[in-house]
C-alpha cells in the first residue's frame, strides 16, 4: 500500500516504515517499531486518511538526565529495564538474577483469530531467551481493539515473571487533563459511578481478593467534558475475574496511559523451558458520542465477539429463583407449590437455591458434598424437576464448587485440598474455606461431581456461586507454585466450566459471587449472565444497574422482583415500579409467590408478558441512557431495536419530593425523516417525526408521587408509496 492510498478497513501496514494502522469504523490507532527495534505508539483516535499522515517511529531526545528519552517514549509495551522509570507492562527475573529486560522488535503476522482481523508483533530479549508476542485484534464495526500478550521461554531454564500486564493504553497527547470515570462499591452496593479529574500521578484501580470484587470493577472511562451522547471518551475493560489492577497514570503535561492486568501483588508465574502463558485481554476502545457511544460499542462487542455460542443467539428466560422464598428450608412440596406459581406468570426457568444438597440447614455445612439431601428430596431431585418440566419450564440449580465448608465430607477426607499454609490458622469466611483449583485432582474432582449431577439430572441452569475471597493462599506440595495460584485458580474456573459446557450443550451458567463480585468479560466468555448484586432494592437497583450498563450489556444483568428491600416497612414500593426496574436486563423473580395475593399475581403476570414482548428490544438492542450520568432523579432508558424499527423507553421518578412535572427526555438514534407511532399507557398513540422526537422528546406519562415509573413503545411506520 502506499503511503498515500486512502485507508480501508481493517489492518493496513507499511513495511518500508514499519507502521502498522487498525483501520475501525469511525477510529483508527497506530503504532510502529524504530530503527532500534522500540515498538512505539503513533495515535490513538479519529480515523485517519492515509499512512501519510503518521510521522516516523522514532525515539526523541533527552528532556534532562532524570527524564530520558527512553523514559519519554510512547512505547506500546514498556518493560521494567533501562532508563525508563514509568509505568510498565512486564519485569522478569532471570536464572542468573538479571531483573530487567531489553526487548527489540523481530517480525510481524497478520492474520485473523475468532473472525476479527489480528496483528501479532513478535519480540524478544537482545539476550535473554525469552519471547514476546503482542497481539491486537481488531472488531472494526465496533471501533473495539482487544490487545494480549504472549510470552514464552525458549531457553533451558525457568524464567520467573513477577509482572505481566495485558497492555498499556496512550491516550492522545493533550493540555487538558481528563475525567476519570470508574465503577467502585462493595457488598450489596456494586458499580457505583464514581467520576474524578486527573491530576499527575498514578490513581490505582484493583481488587486483590482472587476474584473480580465488588469493590471496584476492570473497567475504566476517560473524557474531556462528554455527556451521554456526545465528547470524545475513551473505555476499556479488563477481560479477568482474578486479581487485577489498572492504573491510571498522568504526568504534569496530561499525557495520559492505563496499563493494566493481573495484579502483580503477591504474584510470580515461574515460566519453565519451552513454556509459553498468555495473559488475560483487555479490550479498548474510543468513540466521539460520549457515554452512549461507548456503551453501544462496547454491548455490541460483547454479545458479538464474547459471550458463549450458542446461547448468545437466544432468549435469555424469565427465571424464577426460590431462595426469597424459602432460604435454607427447601423440601420437595415447597419448591413444587412455587412452581406452580412460578409457571402461572410466565416463567421459563425455575431455580432452587443454597439448601437443597445433603447437611444443608444452615450455612455452617454441606459445601463440598453435592447431592440431594435424602430428607428434603427422598426420590431425588428427579419428581421435581418432572414437575417443572411439566409446567413448561426448565430446571436449574445453585452451586459454590469453588467452596467447601470444615462441615463436610469432602473436607474430612481431604482437608489438604484448601488453600493453607501449614503454621497458620485456617480463616473461614461464611464458615467456609477455598478448594485449591489451581491442583488438577481436586480440579477433576469438582468436574466428575458436577458432571455426575448434570449427567442424572436434566439440569439446564447452574447458578455459579463463590461467596468469601481466597485467604492464606499457601500450596505446601508445590511451594514454587503458591504464587501462580491467583492465575492458575481462575483458570480451573474457567476450565470446569468449559468442560461442562462441552459436555452438556444445553447448560447455561450465571456467575454470581455474593452479588456481582465476578461481573467481568473475562467470565462471560464462559457463563451466560451475571447476578448483578444481592441488594434487590429497586431504588438501589437503578444505581447499581446504571453503572453495570456502562460496562456490561442488559442481555447478561440479572434482576428480581423480590418483597424484601430494606426500606419497604417504611415506604411501599408499587409492585410496577420493581418490576419494570428488573425488566431493564433479565428478568427474574425471587419473591415469595405463596404469600402475592390474586391481583399481584395477576399484575406480575401481565408484566411478564409484556417483558416477553419486548425482550429482544431489551436484551439485543441497543441502550441509551436519556438522562444524565449518575443518579438522576428522574431516569429515561432508551433500547432501540439494531435495525431501529422499534424501541422501548423505561421511565422513573424516585422521589416525588415537590410535586415537579417531569421533564421532556429526548429519543436517540432515530432517523429524523421517519415517522414513528408511539403507544403511551392510558394515552391514544401519536405519531412524531423522528427529528422531533429527538429535538423536542416526549414527556414520561410517570403518575404522581414516589417510585413512579412507566413503559413507552414506538415503532417505526412503513415508508408511504406515494
Amino acid at each position: 500500500m502506499s503511503a498515500t492510498t486512502p485507508l480501508t478497513p481493517g489492518i493496513q501496514r507499511d513495511p518500508a516504515r514499519q507502521v502498522w494502522v487498525l483501520v475501525m469504523a469511525h477510529a483508527a490507532y497506530a503504532l510502529g517499531a524504530t530503527p532500534e527495534g522500540l515498538v512505539l505508539h503513533l495515535h490513538w483516535g479519529a480515523r485517519l486518511g492515509a499512512l501519510a499522515d503518521l510521522s516516523d517511529p522514532a525515539l526523541g531526545r533527552d528532556h534532562s538526565s532524570m527524564d530520558t528519552a527512553l523514559h519519554l517514549a510512547r512505547e506500546e509495551y514498556p518493560v521494567y529495564g533501562g532508563l525508563r522509570y514509568g509505568e510498565f507492562a512486564l519485569k522478569a527475573t532471570f536464572a542468573d538474577g538479571t531483573r530487567d529486560l531489553d526487548l527489540r522488535y523481530d517480525k510481524d503476522e497478520i492474520g485473523e483469530e475468532d473472525g476479527l482481523p489480528t496483528l501479532t508483533l513478535h519480540l524478544h530479549d537482545a539476550v535473554y531467551p525469552l519471547r514476546v508476542s503482542l497481539i491486537y485484534r481488531v472488531d472494526v464495526a465496533h471501533d473495539i481493539i482487544v490487545r494480549s500478550v504472549r510470552i514464552e521461554n525458549q531457553g533451558n531454564v525457568a524464567i520467573h515473571i513477577e509482572r505481566i500486564f495485558s497492555a498499556v493504553w496512550h491516550l492522545s497527547r493533550s493540555y487538558m487533563a481528563p475525567t476519570l470515570t470508574t465503577l467502585a462499591g462493595r457488598w450489596g452496593a456494586e458499580t457505583q459511578i464514581q467520576r474524578q479529574p486527573v491530576v499527575a500521578g498514578i490513581t490505582v484501580l484493583e481488587g486483590r481478593r482472587g476474584l473480580t470484587g465488588q469493590t471496584a470493577n476492570p473497567w475504566f472511562a476517560l473524557d474531556s467534558a462528554a455527556t451521554q451522547d456526545a465528547g470524545a471518551v475513551y473505555f476499556g475493560a479488563l477481560a479477568w475475574s482474578g486479581n487485577w489492577t489498572l492504573r491510571v497514570a498522568t504526568d504534569s503535561t496530561s499525557a495520559t496511559v492505563v496499563a493494566g492486568g493481573v495484579h502483580d501483588v503477591d504474584f510470580a508465574l515461574p515460566l519453565a523451558p519451552g513454556a509459553a502463558w498468555q495473559a488475560p485481554e483487555f479490550v479498548a476502545g474510543y468513540t466521539e458520542d460520549g457515554f452512549n457511544g461507548a456503551r453501544r460499542r462496547l454491548h455490541r462487542f460483547i454479545r458479538a465477539h464474547v459471550l458463549p455460542a450458542p446461547q448468545r443467539a437466544t432468549p435469555r428466560p424469565v427465571l424464577y429463583n426460590s431462595w426469597e422464598a424459602t432460604w435454607f428450608f427447601v423440601e420437595e412440596a415447597g419448591q413444587l407449590a412455587l412452581a406452580e406459581r412460578a409457571a402461572a406468570l410466565g416463567a421459563e426457568l425455575f431455580v432452587v437455591d443454597d439448601g437443597w444438597f445433603a447437611g444443608r440447614n444452615h450455612d455452617r455445612a454441606g459445601l463440598g458434598d453435592w447431592t440431594p439431601d435424602p430428607v428434603k428430596f427422598p426420590h431425588g431431585l428427579q419428581p421435581l424437576i418432572d414437575r417443572v418440566q411439566a409446567l413448561g419450564m426448565d430446571f436449574g440449580l445453585w452451586v459454590e464448587p469453588e467452596m467447601v465448608n470444615p462441615a463436610s465430607n469432602l473436607y474430612r477426607a481431604h482437608p489438604d485440598w484448601v488453600y493453607h499454609f501449614p503454621t497458620r490458622p485456617r480463616s473461614e469466611s461464611r464458615h467456609q474455606l477455598v478448594l485449591n483449583l489451581a491442583r488438577d485432582d481436586v480440579r477433576a474432582h469438582v468436574l466428575a461431581v458436577l458432571d455426575g449431577l448434570l449427567t442424572t439430572y436434566p439440569i439446564r441452569f447452574l447458578k455459579w456461586d463463590m461467596n468469601r475471597p481466597i485467604s492464606e493462599p499457601g500450596w505446601p506440595d508445590e511451594p514454587d507454585q503458591a504464587r501462580a495460584i491467583w492465575v492458575r485458580h481462575v483458570a480451573g474456573v474457567y476450565a470446569i466450566m468449559d468442560a461442562l459446557r462441552l459436555r452438556h450443550p444445553d447448560l447455561s451458567i450465571e456467575a454470581c459471587a455474593s452479588g456481582g463480585g465476578r461481573a467481568d468479560l473475562g467470565i462471560l466468555r464462559h457463563a451466560d449472565q451475571i447476578w448483578t448484586s444481592d441488594n434487590t432494592h429497586p431504588e438501589a437497583r437503578l444505581r447499581i444497574q446504571e453503572g453495570f450498563a456502562l460496562a456490561l450489556p442488559a442481555r447478561v444483568m440479572v434482576a428480581w422482583v423480590t418483597d424484601t428491600p430494606m426500606d419497604r416497612g417504611r415506604n411501599e414500593i408499587p409492585l410496577a415500579f420493581r418490576f419494570h426496574v428488573a425488566m431493564l436486563g433479565t428478568l427474574g423473580i425471587g419473591g415469595n409467590l405463596l404469600a402475592w395475593d390474586a391481583a399481584e399475581l395477576a399484575e406480575a403476570a401481565r408484566w411478564v408478558a409484556l417483558y416477553k414482548a419486548i425482550r429482544p428490544l431489551v436484551q439485543d438492542g441497543d441502550q441509551a441512557w436519556l438522562t444524565p450520568l449518575g443518579n438522576a432523579n428522574i431516569v429515561a432508558v432508551q433500547y432501540l431495536a439494531p435495525t431501529g424499527v422499534a424501541g422501548v423507553i423505561f421511565g422513573f421518578r424516585r422521589a416525588d419530593l415537590f410535586g415537579d412535572s417531569s421533564p421532556p427526555v429526548r429519543l436517540r438514534d432515530l432517523e429524523p425523516a421517519a415517522t414513528y407511532r408511539l403507544s403511551i399507557p392510558d394515552e391514544e398513540p401519536c405519531v412524531r417525526t423522528g427529528a422531533a422526537l429527538m429535538a423536542q422528546g416526549i414527556t414520561l406519562p410517570l403518575p404522581a408521587g414516589s417510585y413512579a415509573s412507566c413503559v413507552v413503545r414506538f415503532a417505526r411506520e412503513a415508508a408511504s408509496s406515494g
